[in-house]
């Protein structure tokens, strides 16, 4: 314990939060040696997302301290690069802490010799992407923990490309904060840093325009939801602009609220998170219903089924991508369309027909966003880039207005986004994927379960043949090296990997079967239900979860 209580002392000595010094004295007055372990295990490591962790006191948690060290090293990165005068841009969401560790990072790059100019006031992270190439900026940081639960925060970084960071750029930068002995090193000006007004916002505003095609229908009507994050301003006023009927909001989630009261986890695809929204959609009855996460990167969409007495569903994530692909075939746009690995393989199939370049990554917009070429990328986990030139990331707002625009035009001609589907899955074979997603509390249980299956990888999933066993910390032909398994079915794929921002273990699921006409899709639909069922059966057996 005294090593344990000298650590935390010397933590309590130079933290500039009196709120974590606070708490922390307290943990130490009380000699609580179990919670001190914990937060002084070692530190939160800065990896290709930045930073994502639980606020709190010490080097385990996200508070000014390490927000503080993390500046500094990204700082020290910028300037071995020989950008000792360079811009660095920072944004911020409206989580708890989010706007002071904004100031923290803006202090630290001014205290460093570069340039920092920060966001007017908690706007979405798409924005902050924007704006990193507009302003010309060497780097970029968002604070943000985007649809993490409330007690959470997290820092994002970009560099001058306006895409995130990935290896080597993030073991560099953890080096150069793994240098920092004392937070007394870092000069922290109380001054000296650019607050941007609202020609940054008004610029990206006049850029989401280009995202639709001159003289399209503008009709479908909306109800939307912000999920307690950023988004309602910045998408109000786009949809204003582009002409579209002005959405109805879901009161309840529309203003920002750190503690997401109304939901237990701020994600769209979490189960309940969407249901406020389908009730004010059973009040209103619109053609469609949007919801961003609280830093609107990521874009949901829901639809009615079954007509007029039809209940309200959400689109998956790789459904979404379908349609918007589709949807920038059918309107002329060239170029590449990349996703990663764990979407779904109808892209690829949708690209070969249009002759359009086709890629696959790894898991994540920092290297969806890299792909040479890029036209349109998605991954299923409702991130959308539809415009590549303005934002090299995922952006919630430009994909809301991109998937209205579609039911509009399927409106137009008194169709649906469902109906688009079914002719994608006559096309194509109907595409049905799934995800079994383990949230776990001991992160041991998941390389436990990593452990399992590549000791003895499954042979057989869903009475299906396994073709092939990958295992991707080895890396492929086209992929360079990650923590996952891949398994090639006659007829279906599984890919399993640890969570990069969550205590999880996800294995993405997808299953083809042929589809002959319209009136086989039932069948259809019902088969690959019962495929992915026996799949994550199978598979929860082989992985000991």
């Amino acid at each position: 314990m005294d090593g344990l209580t000298a650590r935390a002392k010397a933590w309590l000595a130079e933290d500039p939060d009196a709120e974590t010094r606070e708490e922390l004295a307290k943990l130490i007055d009380a000699e609580d040696t179990a919670e001190l372990t914990t937060r002084f295990s070692g530190t939160l490591q800065f990896g290709t997302a930045g930073l994502r962790g639980e606020l709190g006191a010490g080097p385990m948690r996200m508070n000014r301290s390490v927000v503080i060290r993390a500046a500094a090293g990204l700082a020290a990165y910028l300037k071995a690069k020989g950008q000792t005068d360079g811009l660095v841009v920072i944004g911020y969401d409206a989580r708890h802490k989010s706007a002071d560790f904004a100031r923290d990072t803006a202090a630290v790059m001014t205290g460093a010799g570069l340039r920092a100019a920060v966001l007017p006031r908690p706007l979405p992270t798409p924005v902050l992407a924007y704006a990193i190439r507009h302003l010309g900026a060497v780097a970029g940081v968002e604070v943000t923990a985007s649809h993490n639960p409330p007690r959470d925060n997290g820092y994002k970084v970009y560099l001058g490309d306006g895409s995130q960071i990935v290896p080597p750029a993030d073991a560099e930068i953890a080096a150069e904060i793994a240098a920092i002995t004392s937070l007394a090193d870092v000069p922290r000006p109380d001054s000296g840093w650019e607050t941007l007004d609202d020609g940054v916002l008004d610029a990206y505003l006049a850029r989401t325009d280009e995202v639709l095609a001159a003289g399209s229908p503008r009709t479908a009507r909306t109800v939307y939801t912000a999920m307690h994050g950023v988004g309602k301003e910045t998408l109000l006023a786009a949809f204003a602009r582009a002409g579209f009927p002005e959405p109805v909001l879901v009161a309840e989630q529309a203003e920002p609220d750190p503690d997401f009261p109304t939901v237990a986890f701020p994600n769209p695809e979490e189960p309940g998170a969407m249901d406020l929204a389908f009730a004010k959609a059973h009040e209103t009855d619109p053609d469609l219903i949007i919801a961003n996460d609280p830093d609107a990167d990521r874009c949901a969409a829901a639809v009615k089924e079954g007509g007029d007495k039809g209940q309200w569903r959400m689109l998956r994530g790789d459904e979404v991508g379908a349609l918007l692909a589709e949807h920038l075939v059918r309107r002329g746009a060239r170029g590449t369309f990349a996703e990663s690995i764990v979407s779904s393989s109808l892209l690829g199939r949708i690209a070969e027909k249009a002759g359009l370049p086709y890629e696959e990554t790894l898991t994540g917009f920092k290297w969806i966003a890299r792909v040479e070429g890029l036209r349109y990328g998605y991954e299923e986990a409702l991130g959308y880039c539809v415009d590549p030139e303005g934002v090299r990331d995922k952006d919630g707002i430009t994909a809301a207005l991109l998937i209205t625009e579609l039911a509009s035009e399927l409106k137009s001609e008194g169709r649906t986004l469902l109906d688009l589907l079914d002719d994608l899955a006559v096309e194509h074979g109907l595409h049905a994927t799934d995800q079994l997603s383990v949230r776990v509390d001991d992160l041991s249980l998941i390389s436990d379960a990593m452990r399992r299956l590549r000791e003895q990888p499954p042979t057989l999933l869903a009475g299906l043949s396994v073709t092939k066993a990958e295992d991707l910390t080895k890396g492929t032909d086209a992929l360079p090296p990650t923590d996952g398994l891949r398994y090639t079915l006659d007829g279906a794929r599984v890919i399993v990997r640890p969570s990069g921002t969550e205590p999880k273990l996800k294995c993405y699921l997808e299953v083809v079967v042929p589809v002959g006409t319209h009136d086989d899709l039932p069948a259809a639909r019902t088969k690959a239900t019962e495929l992915l069922s026996a799949i994550k059966r199978d598979l929860s057996a082989a992985a000991g979860i």
